[in-house]
Formats: structure tokens, C-alpha cells, sequence
């Protein structure tokens, strides 16, 4: 039982939550992305340079199989025969996608930033302690009661 109480106090711990709920929207924030990746940015781009499609960008390294009834320019049939092949095409797609989520996470991150040295700078300052009379000003204290005891 001791097991189960210390794994629900685990469990409870904000930071534990923070880092669950940040793992479950990043992975949608990420499907989102590629989303955009794919289906806008990269077709926009493509259609900038002429019409090209990097998908069709690779090296074929493995024979065909003899076997294969697709398209021998098409990477994902090649891909899905077997194909042995280096898509450079996909990796260039993945680097604009990763560039792009970089961007968004540098942009929060600086919004963020910005709203907490906001906030740091409306807090109003703690009230200065009372200075307490200075050594000059005990001296004549003393030097006061002493006359007066004469």
C-alpha cells in the first residue's frame, strides 16, 4: 500500500501534471505544424519553384523489386516496396517543419518573457525599512542625557 501512496503523491505533483499536459499539446501543436508544412508551406514553395515536389526528391540506393507495379518516381510506393533510399526531399520538409516550430516556440517564449518582466515591473516596491537614527545622532542623544544629568 506504501508503493500505491508514494506513486499518487508523485503523480500530484504540479510539475509532474505541467509536463503531462505540455506533452499532449505539443504533440498536437506538432501534428498541427506538419499539417501546415505540408499541406501550404511546401506547395506554396513548390509552386514558387516552378512546380517542384520534394517528395520526389531521393536517391534510390536498393534495386527495384521485380515484384513492384508503381510509380518508380513516386518515394512513398518506393517506400512502401522496400525501396532502399535516401529522401532528401522529406528531410527538407522536416527542417522547414522544425524551423517553423522553433519560430512559434521562440515567439511564446518572448511574449512570455515579456508578460513576466511586465508583471515584475507593476509590483510595487516593498516599502523602505525606517532608517533608524545615525551614530551622529546617537552621540548627541547621549550627549543630551548627559547633560541633563548634571
Amino acid at each position: 500500500m506504501a508503493i500505491l501512496d508514494e506513486f499518487k503523491t508523485f503523480i500530484a505533483r504540479g510539475n509532474v501534471l505541467d509536463l503531462a499536459v505540455g506533452v499532449i499539446i505539443g504533440g498536437a501543436f506538432g501534428k498541427i505544424v506538419t499539417s501546415l508544412t505540408e499541406s501550404v508551406i511546401m506547395p506554396v514553395v513548390g509552386f514558387v519553384t516552378g512546380g517542384v515536389d520534394f517528395t520526389r526528391f531521393f536517391v534510390r540506393l536498393g534495386p527495384i523489386p521485380a515484384t513492384f507495379k508503381g510509380d518508380v518516381d513516386s518515394y512513398s510506393q518506393l517506400k512502401a516496396a522496400g525501396v532502399s533510399m535516401i529522401g532528401y526531399g522529406d528531410f527538407i520538409t522536416q527542417a522547414v517543419n522544425f524551423l517553423i516550430v522553433a519560430f512559434i516556440i521562440f515567439l511564446l517564449v518572448k511574449a512570455a518573457n515579456s508578460l513576466i518582466r511586465k508583471h515584475h515591473e507593476e509590483k510595487p516596491a516593498e516599502p523602505a525599512k525606517p532608517a533608524g537614527p545615525s551614530e551622529v545622532d546617537l552621540l548627541i542623544e547621549i550627549r543630551d542625557a548627559l547633560k541633563a544629568r548634571d
